[in-house]
């Protein structure tokens, strides 16, 4: 699909839905190639089940698509009607798109509603983490945390320094609920985490890439 069309869908939701879009522009081919590289953290060797949440019009998902190999299957759980539609229609147009569309699934549906067969081995998430009530980031968070297999991988992004920016030009109750999403993710993130900053975006990005404890680490 040509650029400029899903630039134009994408600005239309942001405008209809800025709540779960989350930016003015999609993310960029950058930023998607850095959330697919959380992929490659996973420690698995034989097939992978990969996630893929709040997927958007695509741009982490052209890379997970290349690199998906012949007994890898890849879901995607999108909550937005008119972007599973874009994406369906990618799967059907694009080349590369279509010849794994038999490997991927596609879900229309918020992610604590979906119920996994088996857990995954890498999860990407697209969300705007920081757009959320607390307890919704909470509740994402655990969901992420449940369905990944043990030893499994998260990549998820935020827009770099965020939080500050939105802090300085808001009122009292949207400053605490910003510092509270700061404290949650960063219990979140200690010590299985490690970050990349992603300059050609807009905003720039940090992509944060997650390992979650292994068997012999709950042993």
């Amino acid at each position: 699909m040509r650029r400029g069309s899903t630039h134009r869908v994408f600005l239309s939701e942001f405008v209809r839905n800025f709540h779960t879009t989350g930016s003015l522009l999609p993310s960029s081919r950058f930023l998607g190639a850095a959330l697919a590289r959380g992929v490659e953290k996973s420690p698995r060797h034989g097939p992978r089940r990969i996630l893929e949440v709040g997927p958007g019009t695509g741009a982490a998902t052209h890379h997970l698509v290349a690199a998906l190999k012949p007994e890898d299957r890849l879901e995607l759980v999108e909550i937005n009607p008119r972007f599973v539609e874009l994406l369906e229609a990618r799967f059907a147009q694009e080349p590369a798109w279509r010849s794994v569309r038999d490997r991927v699934s596609i879900h229309c549906q918020r992610i604590e509603a979906l119920e996994a067969s088996e857990p995954y081995d890498a999860i990407v998430s697209g969300l705007p983490l920081n757009n959320f009530a607390v307890a919704d980031v909470e509740q994402i968070l655990a969901v992420f945390e449940r369905l990944a297999r043990p030893g499994g991988t998260l990549a998820f992004f935020e827009y770099i320094a965020i939080r500050s920016a939105k802090a300085a030009v808001s009122g009292r109750s949207e400053r605490q609920r910003l510092q509270e999403i700061g404290r949650v993710l960063e219990r979140f993130l200690a010590d299985k985490s490690d970050r990349s900053a992603v300059w050609l975006n807009f905003p720039p990005a940090w992509v944060h890439y997650v390992q979650f404890p292994g068997e012999d680490d709950n042993a």
